[in-house]
C-alpha cells in the first residue's frame, strides 16, 4: 500500500482547529492511513483535571474503531505550526496495539516503524489466551 505522507499531513493539520486545548494552548492533530485505504483523524481534548486530558492519538483510535476498525498503516501527528510530533509513551503503546510493529510513524527525525520507536513493546500476544481479545471467538 502506498503511503501519501502529504495527504496525511494535510489531514492532521486540519484537525488543529478542532482541538480543545484551552489550558496548554498546544493543539495537536493526527491522521492515519488504515489498511483498507481510509484516513482517520483525531485531536487532543484537554480537561480542567489535567490527568483526564485525551491525546490526539486517543481520538484517532476512537475514530478508527467507530468507523469500522482495521489496522493502522501510517500515522502523522502535528503541532499548530504543522511540525511533526513524537507521540508520548502512552500513545506509542496505543498506536502499537492498533498498528503493530510495522506501523510507520512520521517523526521529527523522519519515518520510523513502531518496532523502532517502541522496541520490545507489550502486546496482546503476551497475554494469556483466556484474556487475549484477538484470539477470542
Amino acid at each position: 500500500m502506498t503511503i501519501d505522507w502529504e495527504q496525511l499531513h494535510i489531514a492532521a493539520f486540519g484537525m488543529i482547529e478542532k482541538a480543545y486545548a484551552p489550558y496548554s494552548n498546544f493543539p495537536v492533530g493526527v491522521a492515519a492511513l488504515v489498511d483498507d485505504g481510509r484516513i482517520v483523524v483525531g485531536c487532543n481534548v484537554e480537561n480542567a483535571s489535567y490527568g483526564l486530558t485525551l491525546c490526539a492519538e486517543c481520538g484517532l483510535v476512537s475514530s478508527l474503531l467507530a468507523s469500522g476498525g482495521g489496522r493502522l498503516v501510517a500515522v502523522y501527528c502535528v503541532d499548530a505550526k504543522g511540525d511533526a510530533l513524537m507521540p508520548c509513551g502512552r500513545c506509542r503503546q496505543l498506536l502499537f496495539e492498533h498498528g503493530g510493529p510495522q506501523l510507520q510513524v512520521y517523526m521529527p527525525t523522519g519515518i520510523q516503524s513502531m518496532s523502532e520507536i517502541l522496541p520490545g513493546a507489550f502486546g496482546p500476544e503476551r497475554l494469556p489466551r483466556s484474556v487475549n481479545l484477538e484470539s477470542s471467538p
